[in-house]
This record gives structure tokens, sequence and C-alpha cells, in this order.
């Protein structure tokens, strides 16, 4: 049966795939019962672990990544950075997409505990809510006395490792750029408040407003996903409803597209008519027309801190529990001053 999988073995022997493993590598003990059980049901099948899989089952040297979905440019530019850094410390990446499912995500936490990997990092999903499911903070809780885990966000109640993003401090740098050009009516388009990272930036960006004295408008603030729909739709909403603002703030590079898009079927110029930034300076932000003013979130070294900090806390080592990058606003050509 060449076909056989090592979850085959533990399902017909009644164990799990963990301890398989351990039979297959001899790396721990394994009561006798259950070892004869495993082993008639690897002769049945002559079964062969694969060269993959024998590396997996000895995996104190593979780090498990779950991302929301690969395909967002964000994701997409943190998971790069964090292999390339668990390369250099002789570390593999298991990649896993999460795809805004919760039942892929906590498959994924199994499988990673099944492997017994070296260190769990997740990025976004729930770990990004601004108010943590209950019930996946007690799956992360009872798998992380077993692994360490490490987040881009957080998980209320859990004394988890995170490593994550000053947005507040993103959002400053945008509205303070904005205003010295002279920007007087500044829009947020994007994002869901049930988000940390938008929750966050959404309240930086009314507590600039006002220090600086600049009206507040609830048409200037449009939710919405994260996707160029969402700018798009969002742009709409604030030209059909009333006053124009002279400048936008994307939640994303993404959205920015959607803005933009929406601003020249109006017969918007950018910048004489309309500032555009946008965040997570992606590689979408060059390639944008004309090219996005956006807050970089300085990758490499982020993946660097994620990946330090999961390699520290699988060799037994006290890594900070909080760790914050402070971002940059990368100047463009899609800012100036208002018309």
């Amino acid at each position: 049966m060449s076909d056989v999988t090592i979850y085959d073995i533990a399902r017909e022997a009644g164990v799990s795939p963990a301890t398989v493993s351990r039979v297959l590598t001899s790396n721990a003990p394994v009561a006798e019962s259950k070892r004869r059980r495993i082993e008639r049901v690897i002769q049945k099948y002559n079964y062969r672990p694969s060269a993959i899989a024998r590396s997996l089952s000895t995996s104190a040297r593979v780090l498990g990544l779950m991302t929301a979905d690969i395909r967002n440019p964000y994701y997409a530019s943190l998971a790069v950075e964090c292999e390339k850094a668990a390369n250099k410390r002789g570390y593999t990446v298991l990649l896993c997409n999460n795809l805004y499912e919760d039942e892929l995500e906590d498959a994924h936490l199994e499988k990673f505990y099944d492997q017994r990997v070296g260190a769990i990092i997740q990025l976004g999903r729930r770990t990004d809510d601004l108010v943590s499911d209950p019930a996946y903070t007690e799956h992360v809780k009872r798998i992380s006395r077993t692994i360490p885990f490490i987040t881009s966000g957080k998980l209320d109640g859990l004394d988890c490792f995170s490593v994550n993003i000053n947005h507040a401090m993103s959002m400053r740098l945008v509205i303070e750029y904005l205003v010295s050009l002279g920007h007087r009516e500044i829009a947020l388009i994007g994002g869901e408040e049930r988000v940390q990272s938008t929750w966050e930036k959404r309240r930086q960006y009314v507590s600039l407003l006002e220090v600086h004295g600049l009206p507040i408008r609830e048409t200037f603030m449009q939710e919405g996903n994260y996707d160029d729909a969402a700018g798009y739709a969002g742009m709409e909403r604030i030209l059909q409803s009333g006053p124009r603002p002279s400048a936008v703030i994307a939640i994303n590079d993404t959205c920015a597209l959607g803005v933009l898009s929406a601003a020249r079927d109006h017969g918007l110029a950018v910048p004489a008519d309309l500032s555009v930034a946008g965040c997570d300076n992606t590689f979408l932000a060059t390639l944008i027309r004309p090219n996005l003013t956006s807050v970089d979130y300085h990758y490499a070294e982020y993946g660097e801190k994620i990946v330090e900090t999961a390699v520290q806390a699988a060799e037994k080592k006290e890594p900070p529990r909080i760790q914050l990058i402070d971002p940059v606003l990368v100047i463009r050509e899609s800012c100036g001053k208002p018309g």
C-alpha cells in the first residue's frame, strides 16, 4: 500500500501520529503494548517513511508558520523574511495557510503539535482579533504548554510571545506628514474595528485629528475589509456623501488600489486633486502609479525578531514576551499639497 501515511498507521493502531513517529525514530520511549501494535501495522503495509516525513518527525529544528493567507502581500513579505531568518539559523519553516477559516487554523495547530515542531509562529487570523476567541485561546494554551507560541498579534489571557507593529505610531507618521503638507480634510478607508490593528489605527486617527484641530467626519471613516473592493466602495461612499477630503489614508496598500481606481473614475488626479497614502509598503506600492506613499514595517527586521524569539523559546531560553517594531513612512509621489 504505497500511499499509506503516518496518520493511517496511527488510526489503525489506535494511537496518535506522534506516538507512531516516536516508534519510527526511536527518539522517545513508547509503552511496549503500543509499540507492538504499531510495528504490526507497519509490517502489514510495508510502510517506509519518506525522507521528508523522517525529517519532520525529528522536528526540533522546524518552525511551524501559520499565515492568514499568503496571497496577501503583507503576509507574503513577512513570511519570506521569516524563512530567510530561519534558514540562517539552521531551521526549516513549515508553512500553512489558514485561509480565514477557523477549522483550518485549529487543524494546522494540531498538525504542528503532532509533529512537535520547535516553535509555532502565527501571523494574523484569530490572533488579530480585538477581543480574543476564548475557545481558540484555550486551544493555544494547551499547545503552548509543550511548544512555544509566537504571534504578530495577541491572545487575551495567554502569556504568549508577541512581536507586533507599533500601529499607533504608523497612523501618527501618516497624519503628521499629511498635516505638514497642509491637509485638513483627511479620510481613513478600510479595515474592520474587530481587528486589533485597525482599532488602534482608528483610535489614533481620531485622537490626532483632535490634537491638530481638524474636523472629524463620520463619513470620512469608512469601514470595510482589506482588499481593493473595500477601498473602491469606501471612496465611492465618501464622494457621494458630501464634502470631499483632500487626502485619504488606506488601511493597507491593496485597499489603496481601490481608492485610486475610484478617484480616477471620478476624474480626480492623484496627487493634484487627492493625496493617497497606504500602510504595509508591500511590492504593490512601487507598482501603483503614481508610486504610493506607504508605512513600512522593516520586514527584514520584523522577520528576524519573530524568528529569533521563536528559536530562543525553542531552545529553552527566555526571549522578551512583548516586542514592538517601530515603522517608518516611505514618501513617494502619491501625496502632495492640497490643491
